[in-house]
């Protein structure tokens, strides 16, 4: 049960939010969604300094593998997301935030569900790396194509704040590992927890932003989030399949898919301005993938892999 604690804990704490907005909002006229980016560049510089050559090495042997999961993952969830703001009549902002999370690379969380599930992790961390170095390119793209009929996506200025939350951080603590690897040793043993604690900040930031947007559409937004979740899991999943390969691939690949980087999504739409509408599909998606994903990894890791 301990693998729970956490998603169920930022399950109360939503809850907490969602009915008492006001605490979470500001204190003495200081607004806690300017936090938000230092917080993510934190837990980005966090993941730079896991990154071996080592991962590296592993995207040069196995690079069909590696194509094939960046593929997926920059072109499902896009397309899902895209898909179900037509099939739900959301306001155009909350619309757009479904597209973003789609839009999105996957996170550190979709690693840990690798391990568990018995997948292939070393390709589950291959893909996130990859698919985090190129995001800040792919991302405004895909959402300057197919989110830029809801809301003005500045092209430029999403690549630009990509860079300085993603690529700066990750290439800083990649640098820190490389000539300092004893202090960073010892920093690396307190990131996870800032990290859990970080994006449990952000998610209750968003909800007490976004709470009366959640009012006239929370209901039906869950809805969607968890089909954009779990159709992430499917499609990555028998996508794997049908090119034939291996299961621990399909796994890794599936939860890839499945797995969006929820915190970076709403740090975006907080630049954007909008965190209190295209921020709220990011918000319930954290939660509900590590209660899913928990969940998957678990019935994975009690299979048999016949590989």
């Amino acid at each position: 049960m301990k693998k729970y604690i956490y998603p169920f804990s930022i399950i109360l704490i939503v809850i907490v939010a969602y009915n008492f907005p006001d605490y979470f909002v500001e204190y003495n006229g200081v607004k806690f969604n300017k936090f938000i980016i230092p917080i993510l560049q934190v837990i980005m510089l966090g993941m730079g300094s896991t990154i071996t050559e080592e991962d590296f090495m592993a995207i040069v042997k196995t690079p069909k593998l590696v194509v094939i999961g960046l593929v997926a993952q920059f072109m499902i969830m896009p397309l899902l997301g895209f898909g179900l703001t037509k099939v739900f009549d959301f306001p155009v902002e909350i619309a757009a935030g479904l597209v973003l999370i789609g839009c999105s690379p996957s996170g550190l969380a979709s690693n840990v569900m690798a391990m568990l599930a018995k997948a292939n992790l070393a390709l589950s961390i291959c893909i996130t790396t990859m698919a985090t170095l190129l995001a800040p390119i792919l991302t405004p793209l895909l959402m300057k194509t197919l989110g830029g009929e809801l809301i003005e996506i500045k092209f430029l200025s999403m690549v630009w704040d990509m860079t300085k939350i993603v690529i700066l951080p990750v290439v800083l603590g990649v640098l820190a590992n490389r000539f300092f690897p004893v202090l960073m040793a010892k920093i690396k043993n307190i990131l996870p927890c800032f990290s859990m604690v970080g994006i449990g900040f952000i998610i209750i930031i968003v909800t007490a932003s976004g709470q009366k947007s959640l009012e006239t559409v929370g209901g039906l937004l869950l809805l969607a989030v968890f089909i954009h979740n779990v159709g992430g899991y499917l499609l990555g999943y028998f996508s794997a399949k049908l090119l034939k390969l291996k299961e621990k691939d399909a796994r890794a690949i599936a939860l890839e898919v499945g797995m969006q980087n929820g915190g970076l999504a709403s740090a975006l739409a907080n630049e954007l301005g909008k965190l209190a509408t295209v921020g709220l599909a990011s918000a319930i998606f954290g939660p509900m993938m590590n209660i899913s994903g928990s969940l998957l990894a678990s019935w994975w890791g009690t299979k048999k892999n016949n590989d």
